[in-house]
């Protein structure tokens, strides 16, 4: 079965390409070499104005230059992010992206008085998020819990709807050398191929 997939490049530094985007390609690939639909989005090349309020976040209108990005998650029936972990979390540039995109009334309707829990508007899709650091991904895992991977999956990506999330976290970059990377690049594919 094939499916609409959307590539979500987080990298906010648009000057020269970095591992993630070796990894995008590398899913993007594999995606395509099993008949999947790939679109892709990076991060780094739109205007993403922040938000300063939660009057403009929930009434505010989505800048001109997101319209598109915020159709293709619409489209997709499956997700991938890719990010690099800076200070424990996301680039600012990126969380700055998935508020303007993900207001109430496209991705969630708030709940009522009689149901207080919100509505779930971009169900059945499911979503991968692949991080790349620069401490080992079991230190990541077991000293920091992966709490901002958490964070994402279960109060973004999980609150709008995606499910299932995988993740694939990538430590140790900075030092890995050619095989090690040559390795994530086949998963990648793997991951491309499968949709998953």
């Amino acid at each position: 079965m094939t499916r609409r997939i959307l590539i979500l490049q987080g990298h906010p530094d648009a000057t020269l390409p970095h591992l993630g985007h070796a990894l995008a390609d590398a899913y993007a690939e594999g995606a395509a070499a099993a008949g999947h639909e790939v679109r892709r989005i990076d991060v780094a090349a739109l205007d993403v104005p922040l938000l300063r309020s939660a009057e403009d976040w929930e009434h505010g209108t989505l800048p001109a230059s997101l319209v598109d990005a915020q159709a293709a998650i619409e489209w997709c029936e499956h997700l991938v992010i890719l990010f690099p972990l800076w200070l424990g979390d996301m680039p600012a540039l990126l969380k700055a992206f998935l508020e303007q995109v993900a207001r109430p009334g496209f991705a969630f309707e708030r709940g009522t008085q009689a149901s207080p829990f919100a509505e779930k508007r971009l169900r059945g899709r499911s979503a991968r998020v692949v991080v790349t650091m620069g401490m080992p991904a079991l230190v990541y895992k077991v000293v920091y819990r992966a709490h901002s991977v958490r964070a994402l999956e279960r109060n973004v990506l999980g609150f709008i709807g995606f499910a299932p999330v995988r993740e694939t976290l990538l430590g140790g970059v900075a030092q890995a050398d050619a095989a090690r990377v040559a390795g994530w690049l086949t998963e990648m594919r793997r991951f491309g191929r499968a949709a998953g």
